[in-house]
């Protein structure tokens, strides 16, 4: 086929929305720069978990590449997926659980969970997948625990000042996620098999998008890559304190024949 060009967008725009978790805000940062590059005026929304997928479904906005499937956002698939069109996964091995530092040595189970180590676990904004699998973890493991709702950010700043002071933390946690290459993290076993363990992040979009812009619909198929190429902008990101849209740049920049690829320039 030959190259697509960097004009078939003709400047119509397209909306992208997203959940504010550092691995989403890179992922919909790169998709969203290689749909600009192909000609598209991209808006990208930032909304909570349930929102995403609705506007999507109704069509008022144009698709997301943050779908964790199976398990973590189960609920709203099921609510959301057939008013949709499912484009399968951009990236595979994702993990969902609890996580504590490793310097928490006795524990490596949900099952270790007491309140002779913590009172509560640290989790992120409410409407997310995790959560609701971890208010399921604290029933089905009777623990004796508080959960607290924040957000990524808040969730990680408490990690890193409890790291800092080596004192006990639990975490709501998933990978791929900058944490885990910034501190020594572990996933506590789960016996119950409630978190995902073998997951994938999915894109989706709204129906009758590769009707209205093939290219772009297209560009979003194509879109897959590697836990540790979603890693690599969020340390970036994180430790040195680059704005998300040029750790994105940066990317794309260094990984310029897997952008070709989704852009339809080496077929």
């Amino acid at each position: 086929m030959a190259a697509c060009g960097n004009d078939q967008g003709a400047g119509e725009e397209i909306e992208l929305v997203y959940v504010a978790w550092d691995s989403e805000i890179a992922s919909t940062n790169v998709i969203s720069q290689v749909l600009d590059e192909a000609g598209y005026e991209v808006v990208m929304t930032q909304v909570e978990q349930g929102p995403m997928w609705s506007s999507v479904a109704t069509g008022d906005a144009d698709g997301f590449v943050a779908a964790w499937l199976p398990n973590d956002m189960a609920s709203s698939y099921e609510e959301y997926g057939d008013q949709m069109v499912e484009l399968g996964a951009n990236l595979e091995g994702a993990i969902t659980g609890l996580a504590v530092p490793t310097y928490m040595e006795d524990v490596n189970s949900i099952e270790d969970i007491t309140s002779d180590h913590i009172d509560s676990i640290t989790g992120i904004d409410g409407g997310a997948g995790v959560m609701t699998a971890t208010e399921q973890v604290i029933s089905e493991y009777g623990l004796d625990v508080e959960l607290i709702a924040s957000s990524d950010a808040i969730m990680t700043a408490a990690l890193g000042d409890s790291y800092e002071n080596q004192e006990p933390i639990v975490v709501t946690a998933w990978q791929p996620h900058w944490m885990f290459n910034t501190y020594d993290l572990k996933f506590l076993e789960d016996p119950k098999g409630i978190y995902e363990s073998e997951g994938e992040i999915r894109t989706m979009v709204r129906e009758g998008l590769e009707d209205d812009m093939p290219e772009a619909y297209q560009i979003l198929d194509r879109f897959y890559w590697e836990p540790e190429d979603m890693n690599e902008i969020m340390l970036e990101i994180s430790q040195d304190d680059v704005a998300p849209e040029e750790a994105a740049a940066n990317w794309i920049e260094k990984n310029r024949d897997k952008v070709d690829e989704w852009l339809g320039e080496t077929e």
